[in-house]
């Protein structure tokens, strides 16, 4: 009995001196590969270890640019050139456009679906933050980023008619973009799965010693999924140089935020997991390009994911099938475009700069319009994709199931020839 003692007390003697526990001290610190009680203090008072319920504790939003486009702080306006900032608004005020003329469309019955931006554009200086070359892992509420990278308005109506000269050969949803040379992953329906997949490829670049990071742009919605914990969790724990970008619109589809969530926002989970994590203000171009510029640097530099909360406000309804009358009110929504949509901000600023005025937007928007008019006519005209195209892609070569997959259908279709109208389609 006695000898099983002097073991227990030398390995409890070991285990202290390896934990560097002491409780005359009241503090608990650990090795350098524990980092799971680093730090952490004792104490007799239960409810300091406890987070208030009843106190609700914002984390503020930082902001360069206030709502009129006066700088708050001459020393936070980031360094970007003239060149950067007039397309930034060029940008901006194309998607205001293009969401107008494809909304039209849509209903018009031309294209079968569209998601419109308006409100959230100011994302747009998350692109200009990150090299052309960081993949970019999108949700739907971002095509402005892939527009800053060069994919052009010609691109976004192949895609929206699925002609053959889509991208996705006419397999995706409309405004389900994606590019390979443009480093920016096809965009997925099912909500957050875009999110455990970053972090995955963020892991491959850490382990390439690639000098790259990986941005995944989500919603307050895709939040809530199990995929969002999935991928916040890996990436810290193998310190994944990943940037989590979550717009905060206030809605998930009709969801409003508080049935959503009690907490403060998303922000509050990064430390939860040992991330950085910054509130932004979602209309501000320049607030958001430095918390983005200083989340790459993180990410790349010290191999660290970083969340930001991009606080905005969804302008218009989620998508052609919904009908925000029904659940936003519209007189807020009318205030927030008068008074708080990004492109007057930046416009603003512009114009005291003297690099934009009335007469160049006026070109703008006809300009826009025209190529936009044109567009459409000639990319309804295009020919669908070859059928081939149904089964391609999925493997290096067609599998013996999809050759007969494939066999069936042809089959199929010329049996039933009458009912397909095979002449839309690539010989």
């Amino acid at each position: 009995m006695a000898s099983v003692l002097v073991r227990a007390v030398r390995s409890c003697t070991r285990l202290c001196a390896a934990k560097n526990w002491t409780a005359h001290g009241r503090s608990l610190s650990s090795n350098p590969g524990d980092r799971g009680w680093s730090g952490i203090q004792y104490t007799t008072d239960m409810l300091a270890g406890s987070s208030p319920h009843k106190q609700q504790v914002f984390r503020p939003m930082y902001q360069v640019l206030d709502h009129t486009g006066k700088v708050l702080d001459a020393a936070q306006v980031p360094d970007l050139s003239n060149t950067q900032l007039v397309k930034m608004l060029e940008l901006i005020i194309t998607v205001g456009v293009m969401d107008q003329q494809l909304y039209k469309a849509q209903r018009m019955g031309l294209i079968s679906f569209y998601m419109m931006s308006s409100g959230e554009e100011a994302v747009v200086a998350s692109a200009a933050a990150l090299a052309h070359d960081d993949m970019v892992f999108a949700q739907y509420r971002e095509p402005i980023v892939l527009y800053w990278r060069g994919y052009t308005i010609d691109q976004v109506l192949d895609q929206s008619f699925g002609n053959w000269l889509d991208l996705a050969k006419g397999r995706q949803m409309p405004v389900h973009f994606g590019s390979k040379d443009l480093h920016f992953q096809f965009i997925s329906s099912p909500l957050s799965t875009q999110m455990p997949q970053a972090p995955g490829y963020a892991y491959g670049i850490k382990l390439s010693g690639k000098k790259n990071c990986v941005i995944c742009y989500f919603g307050d919605g895709a939040a809530q999924e199990g995929d969002a914990h999935a991928a916040m969790n890996f990436a810290s724990t193998r310190g994944c140089p990943v940037i989590f970008f979550c717009r905060n619109n206030g809605y998930a589809i009709s969801t409003p935020t508080h049935d959503q969530y009690a907490g403060d926002g998303i922000v509050s989970r990064g430390p939860g997991y040992g991330m950085e994590s910054i509130r932004v203000d979602g209309n501000d171009v320049f607030a958001i390009y430095n918390a983005t510029k200083h989340a790459r640097e993180v990410a790349v530099n010290e191999h660290r994911p970083v969340l930001i909360e991009s606080m905005s406000y969804r302008l218009g309804s989620h998508s052609t099938s919904d009908d925000q009358t029904g659940y936003q009110d519209m007189n807020i929504v009318e205030q927030w475009k008068r008074e708080y949509h990004p492109v007057i901000r930046l416009r603003n600023y512009l114009v005291e700069k003297g690099l934009w005025d009335a007469e160049r937007e006026k070109g703008l928007l006809a300009a826009v319009s025209d190529k936009l008019k044109k567009g459409l006519n000639r990319a309804r005209d295009e020919p669908k994709p070859h059928l081939d195209y149904l089964f391609e892609d999925v493997h290096s070569k067609l599998t013996p199931r999809l050759e007969r997959q494939k066999r069936e259908m042809m089959e199929h279709i010329k049996e039933y020839k009458d009912y397909y109208p095979l002449n839309q389609h690539e010989s």
